[in-house]
């Protein structure tokens, strides 16, 4: 027998080797010895974990939201400082100085004895938890974070608008501020569908495009114009759907302009050209203006320019004007409106804000042209040499003129999305309205609000494409998005208020250009929540349920570079917040304390001394006195939430016959008499309260009349005071607004009624927005405004 194998023997027996290794019981691997565990910090943890739970049981001393843990905790035993960081979520509680002080008390009964003298940090969005304090609430000055507030800045420009004819400079409110701020949606086209539609499903009579308008049109604005400040916003504020344009190049219907004296041509400038517009259109570089050197002595020279409108109907229009910013500009321009309640006069900087529209101001006017008692008018004269220029006047909101496909929204401008109304106004496209390049207008709405800020503001605060764009050079002071935000819930509670803010820009910084912390952003949205929800739950819900206080990266909230916040009022989608946000007084309500919350974050920002502007008078009435004369009567009231907004005066206002009415006159007394009033003549009149913090919302207006033959007093009551939200039914299979029962009444006029609800069944579940079950509302309402008390 041979000793050798050959190839393949010896390959079977490889094989037959390899089979034998893979079947054997493979020897034991000891693991190696796991790193020792330190549980100094597993110690620490645990005591934080138990002060959690025990906030959790207690509700003390905050109420935490779900979901808060420890992320991790470093101690460091040669400084002997113990950091405890917590989840973003213990961030959505606001904090107060005696709140932290508790915290940490607890938090300190709960650490292990050998940590007593330790230093311990609380850590939450990577900040000691006592920098979410704002400042506002601070106990003292020393306590404040400086390094959220700006410096003095002396180098402020004028406002761009000073009106004249105001009888009360509110020196301790809101004067000079310049506030953007704008109220959801909209209106706009969907690329997808090709069709214009809401961005939100029509529920509970509303759609959320248009109820944040119903807060922010008849109230949150004038009352922040009352207080002294000039509103911006990106969306269109005239509901009147007429416009008149009046312009060098071209005027709408029969309007022309006046010019006296030499005026030399400029270019770009706004023309109308020939809309619709097509996306990247501007108007404003579509055009010429006009321009002229003052010197100290032009006041005398006469030259002036004439806008003269022809207005197709009677009524109230908003009032706009252009111009275009040079070096040389004027920060001193004299305007004058001409009306049916007379002339009003405005000093404008044209040194800022050229190449848009300025908002100067509603005025009533007459059908027809009438140079006499409807124009603009501009004079040369300045108090230093400088350039005035002019470009286009723009009565009234008009309806769209923004191609999408081929179509315009057919709507009113204020109807629509603030893109279209961004490129109307002037905004470069590819730096505010257009960041989409085409593919989503309604990413281009709410993105572009941000960057339409930065473009007021202008370098270094510009758009966040180009930080170092000019724009318009508007100091805006803050920015707010008014929202109301989806969500259900089956109980008996609201849905509620939620505050979203963004520590950190686009580019993730955590400053403001000018460097300046962007933790103003937090405060400015605690104190907007505190406000909103106190006053709630003291005067509509004590249960109204104040949600989160959050970080998040939103654009609206992330975009802006000024202080800037996004609020969440309540949820349109939910039942009971939806009888609430129905009811015109609650809106009233809700926009005063927005109003006061903006007000307090500039006061405390600016360390200024703030007074709350009064609440409208009540127990309004009229008396008969002798020479053909009568007494007014009133009282003040007080705001129970604000002991600042007492009246000190009043501004009593008379109307004869058809007349407008008078430019009024101040008292400090409750009271005020006026004889010698022609018999046969219809008088009205109204009374405005007021304090240096700025003008209440006038009363209700009462009329009289004096007869020459009077054999005996008559005594009229006005029994008509009602103002209210619509019926409501809330049984267990049917739930909603019955206005078939009682429609409400509106305050004045109601803007966001889209149209009588027909889905009443709480079961009724949402498919899509053209189909959104419970609270679906019909839509033959929604371009019309509704009439009332």
């Amino acid at each position: 027998m041979s000793a050798f194998f050959n190839r393949n023997q010896l390959f079977l027996a490889l094989l037959l080797l390899l089979a034998f290794q893979a079947c054997r019981t493979p020897e034991p691997v000891t693991p190696p010895e796991p790193e020792p565990v330190d549980p100094r910090p597993v110690a620490v943890r645990d005591a934080a974990a138990q002060m959690v739970a025990h906030m959790y049981e207690t509700n003390l001393p905050v109420e935490l939201p779900g979901g808060v843990s420890v992320d991790r905790v470093i101690i460091d035993d040669h400084e002997m400082d113990i950091g405890i960081y917590m989840n973003d979520r213990f961030s959505y509680i606001p904090m107060r100085p005696e709140a932290a002080s508790a915290i940490y008390a607890l938090l300190a009964d709960k650490l292990p004895g050998e940590y007593r003298d330790y230093e311990v940090t609380i850590y939450a969005l990577g900040e000691p938890i006592n920098n979410l304090i704002p400042n506002f609430y601070r106990l003292t000055s020393d306590a404040y974070d400086f390094l959220r507030m700006p410096y003095v800045d002396e180098m402020r420009p004028r406002p761009v608008v000073q009106r004249h004819d105001r009888m009360v400079i509110p020196g301790r409110g809101m004067e000079g501020r310049q506030i953007a701020l704008w109220h959801s949606h909209g209106w706009h086209f969907n690329q997808q569908k090709d069709r214009w539609e809401w961005q939100r499903p029509r529920l509970f009579q509303t759609v959320e495009d248009l109820l944040p308008m119903a807060f922010t049109i008849p109230y949150l604005i004038p009352m922040l114009e009352n207080a002294g400040a000039h509103v911006w916003t990106p969306r269109e504020r005239d509901l009147q759907t007429n416009e008149v344009i009046v312009d060098f190049d071209n005027a709408s219907y029969d309007s022309r302009v006046d010019l006296e004296g030499a005026w030399e041509t400029g270019e770009p400038g706004f023309a109308i050209g020939s809309p619709p517009y097509e996306s990247g259109e501007n108007p404003f570089r579509q055009g010429t203006y006009r321009y002229r050197e003052t010197s100290e002595s032009s006041e005398t020279e006469g030259a002036s320019i004439h806008w003269i409108p022809d207005f197709p109907e009677a009524g109230e229009y908003a009032v706009y004007i252009s111009y275009v910013s040079v070096a040389a500009s004027a920060d001193d321009a004299q305007y004058s409106v001409y009306h049916r309640g007379g002339r009003t006069d405005f000093t404008i900087n044209q040194k800022i804000g050229g190449g848009t529209w300025i908002y100067l101001g509603h005025f009533e006017f007459e059908e027809g042209m009438d140079p006499n008692s409807a124009r603009v008018e501009l004079t040369s004269g300045s108090r230093k040499p400088s350039v005035i220029t002019a470009d286009a006047v723009r009565f009234g909101g008009g309806m769209g003129n923004i191609a999408r496909n081929g179509q315009t929204s057919g709507r009113a401008r204020y109807l629509e999305a603030a893109r279209y109304y961004l490129q109307y106004a002037g905004m470069p496209d590819s730096l505010v309205y257009n960041l989409s390049q085409g593919e989503s207008d309604a990413v281009d709405d709410f993105q572009g609000r941000g960057e339409w800020v930065n473009y007021l503001r202008g370098a270094p605060f510009g758009p966040d494409k180009d930080r170092e764009s000019p724009g318009l050079g508007i100091p805006i002071d803050l920015s707010l998005a008014f929202h109301t935000d989806a969500g259900i819930t089956r109980n008996d509670t609201v849905v509620g208020t939620l505050m979203i803010y963004s520590i950190e820009d686009i580019d993730l910084q955590v400053d403001f250009p000018d460097k300046i912390s962007r933790l103003a952003n937090r405060d400015f949205a605690d104190i907007m929540q505190t406000g909103i929800v106190d006053e709630l739950r003291r005067t509509w819900d004590p249960a109204w349920n104040r949600r989160h206080l959050m970080n998040r990266r939103y654009s609206e909230a992330t975009r802006p570079n000024v202080p800037a916040v996004l609020l969440e009022l309540l949820s349109h989608q939910n039942f009971l917040d939806m009888q609430y946000a129905n009811d015109p007084r609650f809106r009233f309500d809700v926009s005063r304390a927005i109003y006061k919350a903006m007000l307090r974050f500039l006061a405390d920002r600016y360390q200024l001394d703030y007074i709350v502007q009064p609440l409208p008078v009540s127990h309004f009435r009229l008396l008969p006195v002798e020479d053909n004369g009568v007494m007014l009567r009133w009282s003040p009231v007080s705001d129970t939430l604000e002991p600042t907004a007492e009246p000190d005066r009043y501004i009593v206002y008379k109307k004869r016959g058809n007349e407008p009415f008078d430019s009024g006159r101040v008292t400090s007394s409750p009271e005020f008499r006026f004889t010698g009033l022609d018999p046969g003549v219809m008088y009205q009149f109204k009374v405005v309260a007021a304090n240096d913090g700025g003008k209440s919302f006038p009363s209700e207006t009462l009329a009289m009349m004096v007869h020459e033959d009077v054999r005996r007093s008559i005594l009229i009551v006005n029994g008509f005071e009602r103002v209210s939200g619509p019926a409501v039914v809330d049984e267990s299979g049917f739930k909603g607004f019955a206005n078939f029962l009682d429609a409400g009444v509106p305050d004045r006029y109601d803007i966001h009624f889209t149209g009588e609800q027909f889905d009443f069944d709480p079961d009724s579940e949402w498919r899509t927005n053209d189909a959104p079950g419970h609270g679906a509302s019909y839509s033959n309402y929604e371009t019309r405004i509704i009439p009332g008390n």
